[in-house]
């Protein structure tokens, strides 16, 4: 009884990420169009999923609603415990800056900048001071192995580099969640390898992150491989890893 009184109560943290039958249907005119049909999934702080699907299944449309880069038709979604699901466009920018950290297959660099002015970028917007942003854009392009490129400019990186410079700048606010949407699409083995590695790395460190992928051996990466199939979720499994 004495040992009871001791035992730990504490009710488990909610999870970073929470969908709850969510749906999204697009219409032109009289058509409709459900790309999802009631997703629900759970993400936890700190953990590493990787979302599949073929071409159509309604994966791209759940990297949409995860970023906040749409809403639901109907459902709910949570992030860090935040309802974003009826939002407007400026709330939801608000959280995608605050929260969200994106990665994706075309590397969306400013070819005049340098690799750190790339990554300085979206901090010049939340009114941190330029000798912070630049500390802070430093460390960044340090933690993804770039720290003597800085002053390259991006016709001067391998398509491997470049994306980690894309990673340092997704990184640079220490957003909630890292949202990675095909990151090795359109490099050969060794670079996709690369960024694997560096994306496993960022995971054990605590980051949490959400890979949409088509590339089975990316997927196996992860803690956890989420299955899209007609704008359902069909299949959540652990990593074999």
């Amino acid at each position: 009884m004495v040992a009871d009184q001791f035992a730990d109560v504490r009710e488990p943290s909610p999870p970073l990420i929470e969908l709850e039958q969510v749906t999204k249907v697009y219409r032109s005119g009289k058509l409709e169009v459900a790309a999802l049909r009631g997703i629900d999934l759970h993400v936890a702080r700190g953990e590493y999923v990787a979302v599949t699907g073929s071409s159509g299944s309604g994966k791209s449309t759940l990297m949409h609603i995860i970023g906040c880069l749409d809403v639901p038709t109907s459902g709910r979604y949570r992030l860090a415990g935040q309802d974003v699901s009826a939002l407007s466009e400026a709330e939801l920018a608000d959280v995608r800056n605050r929260r969200i950290g994106f990665m994706f297959q075309q590397f969306n660099l400013l070819g005049s900048m340098t690799a750190l002015r790339n990554v300085e970028l979206p901090l010049v917007y939340t009114g941190i001071p330029r000798v912070q942003r630049r500390e802070r854009a430093l460390t960044a392009l340090e933690r993804v192995g770039l720290a003597d490129r800085v002053e390259h400019r991006p016709g001067e990186l391998s398509g491997g580099q470049q994306q980690r410079v894309a990673l340092a700048r997704a990184l640079v606010g220490d957003p909630d969640v890292l949202l990675a949407d095909e990151p090795t699409g359109n490099q050969d083995s060794a670079a996709a390898m690369e960024v694997a590695q560096l994306l496993e790395s960022l995971h054990v460190a605590g980051k949490t992150i959400v890979l949409i992928t088509h590339e089975q051996d990316v997927a196996s990466f992860a803690e956890r491989t989420v299955r899209v199939r007609d704008g359902l979720v069909v299949e959540l499994e652990a990593s074999a890893q």
